[in-house]
């Protein structure tokens, strides 16, 4: 990428303020957030427990509305859409990794990660074959056709991230991706991570408390009482 080029966001977060509950009852946990992601880039959210970092995730997945402020996610700013605009938005563009992981206990692995595929009509065949290949980057090649039952955690977490990555979404959003995972396999994922999101069209948000991957970060935002503190950032390359 050349140095000069100025980056483009593909996620804006404006003044951006959550508050659950009403009158005295109410919590303001996000108050005034302003962030970029940009396209070609892993944006990292760090701070302490209860500092508003999964409420932003999901506000920026648009999967809570902000009180105030301004969301755009891909030129598209969430406000103006409606619920089943956001669903259709989020399916299309959006790929979730969420520490529960939510998979169908009736399906294999391989068919758990091909779900978004056959949602979107892909032939079976082709869903499936495109699911083994990513199981076999995340090192799950002996597991496509165990049950969930049958899966460590750390297993589960790699299915539900292959389910994530399946459909080439243009922001892959992940909460905790490498809690359950070993060394090894940690550095598998943010491998992965890394390489797709190496891209002018792809972006990828994490909320992380695992500084094993911190090295992986283009940017790494910190959190503090609703608001980001500050943001550091190198440069890193697919091969870094």
């Amino acid at each position: 990428m050349n140095s000069l080029a100025v980056p483009t966001a593909a996620v804006s977060l404006q003044g951006v303020t959550k508050e659950f509950g009403k009158g005295e009852s109410s919590t303001l946990v996000l108050r005034g957030v302003n962030l970029d992601v940009y396209y070609g880039e892993i944006t990292l959210i760090v701070g302490q427990s209860g500092s508003g970092k999964t409420t932003l995730l999901s506000v920026a997945a648009g999967l809570l509305n902000a009180t105030s402020g301004t969301v755009m996610v891909l030129g598209q700013d969430l406000a103006a859409l409606s619920p089943k605009e956001q669903v259709l938005f989020r399916r299309k563009n959006l790929g979730f990794a969420f520490q529960q992981f939510n998979l169908l206990p009736a399906l294999t692995a391989c068919e758990n990660a091909a779900v978004p595929l056959l949602a979107a009509g892909v032939n079976r065949h082709e869903a499936i074959h495109r699911a083994s290949l990513l199981l076999d980057r995340l090192g799950m090649t002996h597991r496509y056709n165990a049950l969930p039952s049958k899966l460590s955690g750390g297993e589960q977490q790699r299915v539900a991230f292959a389910r994530a990555l399946i459909h080439e979404p243009h922001l892959v959003i992940a909460d905790e991706p490498t809690s359950s995972l070993d060394s090894q396999t940690g550095q598998l994922v943010m491998e992965l991570l890394t390489s797709i999101s190496f891209s002018p069209n792809r972006a990828v948000i994490i909320v992380t408390h695992d500084d094993r991957i911190f090295r992986f970060g283009n940017r790494i935002a910190t959190m503090s009482d609703g608001i980001i503190d500050h943001i550091t950032s190198h440069t890193i390359t697919p091969s870094s």
